[in-house]
């Protein structure tokens, strides 16, 4: 009697599961947009695209990457955040435009977590210091005891102000108590060909965008930014070797708007999950100075809240102040 019921109960609810799937939509049925809020050329811009390819193999539909650079990545995060929740308009976010901007920028066009929704960590990359090799400085001792001896004479240069790369240039002339002058730029890439061409002294980056300069000696690394050396400079020391305490770990990742379906939300992070871990990707990171960190949106949701928690609370204690 029971499987008879069973049976007629699934005969009555076949045609309502037809309909049901009919009416919703398969994922992604059209373009899809990622806004990467920096130029061209940057780790964000790099990986961005790599998975917009990736993605569109799979998927079978375009995946446009959107260069949207400004306002530390304000600009071109806030289009997303005011986008339709659909899975169609995405961003790649970083540490700065989720986590360090609201405690340096005195307004936002955006609330940093009710505005969005977090889908998944895509990378951590590793950082440097380097140097011009004119800088007459091959360690940190030697860098800090050179401007000390010249206060206000050496520069850095930044990807912009409130970008990861100001606020790490920032924490070291706190912490290793010394006068250099913050040089923004609009995106690493600027801010990496004038420092080759000796325009600025040194820049703190992400590893992807100086190592090759490094590895062709036109570059002079100093040190890892991270809490750990890395294998791809394995004679590099990190730079609390030498200032205790000092630590900027830059991350990127993938945010839509607030209030996005939750299977496709799922979909998305499996889809680049599987990117991600696929041998010819992790064979990049590895080359390039940066590691994937597999999280599920939820964990990547605390992860947010927990670096953003933690970077208020590095400007506060370094008096960190934007232009």
């Amino acid at each position: 009697m029971r499987k008879s019921v069973a049976m007629l109960v699934g005969a009555a609810m076949f045609p309502i599961a037809i309909l049901a799937s009919a009416q919703a939509p398969t994922y992604p049925d059209k373009p899809i947009r990622i806004v990467v809020p920096f130029p061209v050329g940057g780790v964000a811009d790099t990986f961005g695209r790599e998975i917009g390819r990736k993605l569109s193999e799979s998927w079978g539909q375009p995946v446009v990457i959107d260069n949207r650079p400004g306002a530390g990545g304000n600009i071109g995060a806030d289009i997303v955040a005011k986008s339709a929740p659909d899975g169609y308009t995405l961003v790649i976010g970083n540490i700065g435009t989720h986590a360090v901007n609201v405690s340096l920028l005195p307004a936002m066009p955006f609330d940093t977590i009710k505005d969005f929704t977090p889908i998944i960590h895509i990378l951590d990359a590793e950082g440097l210091l380097v140097v011009n090799p004119s800088i007459a400085a091959t360690t940190v001792p030697e860098l800090i005891a050179l401007a000390r001896a010249q206060p206000g004479k050496l520069s850095y240069g930044s990807a912009g102000v409130g970008t990861t790369s100001h606020l790490a240039g920032e924490m070291f002339k706190s912490m290793a108590k010394v006068d250099i002058v913050h040089v923004p730029y609009k995106g690493n890439v600027p801010a990496i060909t004038d420092l080759l061409g000796g325009q600025t002294a040194m820049i703190f980056a992400t590893m992807p965008t100086v190592l090759p300069h490094v590895r062709a000696g036109k570059l002079r690394a100093l040190a890892v930014l991270g809490t750990a050396r890395t294998s791809a400079l394995p004679e590099v020391p990190t730079a609390a070797e030498s200032v205790p305490g000092f630590e900027v770990s830059n991350w990127i990742g993938l945010f839509g708007p607030a209030g996005m379906p939750p299977a496709i939300v799922a979909r998305l992070n499996t889809e680049i999950q599987k990117i991600m871990r696929s041998p010819e990707i992790q064979k990049r990171l590895e080359t390039e100075g940066a590691k994937f960190i597999p999280m599920t949106p939820e964990q990547f949701a605390a992860f947010q809240k927990a670096e953003l928690t933690k970077w208020a609370k590095t400007v506060k204690d370094a008096n960190i102040k934007v232009d």
